[in-house]
């Protein structure tokens, strides 16, 4: 009680401005690390903490022994655990954009990025060549980009055709890109277990589906037997799109939202309804 009849209203707005600051940051870094295996190795830290907790307030002295052994060199352990993640974040740091994870690209940049993804993507449903390309956004798909072979490219639809060719070497896997730069391919994702994608489907848009119901990325499949185009998100899947709708689309997801209200409407518009993602 001393703090409230000790304090002025200037250290009131002082430490909420404090607290205000230290919180931005806590969100901004769990944005940075969600999708990540960071996040799953964050819980076993907490498990950790909790159960050193418990065993100070009950008195368990050989489990709290353990633990503080474990706690001398956690720091050790958690600088070898988190490394990729560190590594990412000082890079982040240096360009000037920690709490950025490529979202924010400029109108004409995302135009230019689009562009040559639907003319590599056309060039190959004429010539029914086989492809799945992924746009990470929000939630990382790190784990995902560490199982293909690092690029870290600009995108060009040359690159892609390229990339996808029949017996080349990476033409198996799926292009992951984030921001404007392909960071890998050759990546390989989650199948789908949905019981009710239809059994025309084979493992490409399987795969497709499958990494837009682990996370908020967006995919694209060229069938390699009809040359159709499809597109996957939040663990739908709209079959043999047209080039207009498709252009639509990833402007729509790509671009980076005001708010999330959009976000919203978005998701919850008609063209992404299950049925016709069933029956495409």
């Amino acid at each position: 009680m001393s703090y409230f009849t000790d304090s002025t209203w200037h250290d009131w707005v002082k430490d909420i401005i404090d607290v205000g600051i230290v919180s931005y940051i806590i969100y901004k870094l769990i944005l940075l690390v969600r999708g990540t295996r960071a996040v799953q190795l964050l819980k076993g830290v907490f498990v950790l903490i909790a159960t050193w907790g418990l065993s100070t307030w009950f008195n368990l002295y050989t489990l709290k022994w353990v633990m503080n052994q474990m706690f001398t060199f956690g720091i050790v352990t958690v600088l070898i655990l988190f490394q990729p993640e560190l590594r990412r974040a000082l890079e982040q740091l240096g360009r000037g954009n920690l709490f950025s994870r490529g979202s924010s690209l400029e109108r004409n940049a995302l135009s230019e990025q689009i562009d040559e993804v639907i003319r590599a993507v056309q060039h190959m449903a004429k010539r029914r060549i086989g492809a799945l390309i992924v746009f990470e956004r929000q939630t990382g798909v790190t784990e995902l980009i560490e199982s293909g072979t690092p690029m870290e490219s600009r995108i060009t639809s040359e690159l892609l055709i390229n990339i996808f060719t029949p017996n080349t070497p990476l033409h198996d896997g799926a292009v992951i890109i984030r921001g404007n730069q392909i960071m890998a391919a050759g990546c390989y994702l989650p199948l789908s277990e949905n019981p009710f994608i239809s059994k025309e489907l084979g493992t490409r848009h399987r795969a497709a589906i499958g990494v837009s119901e682990v996370s908020d990325a967006l995919s694209i499949a060229v069938s390699e037997e009809t040359g159709q185009i499809s597109l996957s998100l939040n663990g739908m899947i709209v079959r043999d799109i047209n080039e207009e709708s498709l252009i639509s689309k990833l402007f729509e997801e790509l671009t980076p939202k005001v708010n999330g209200r959009a976000k919203e409407k978005g998701i919850k518009s008609a063209f992404w309804k299950r049925k016709e993602g069933q029956n495409g």
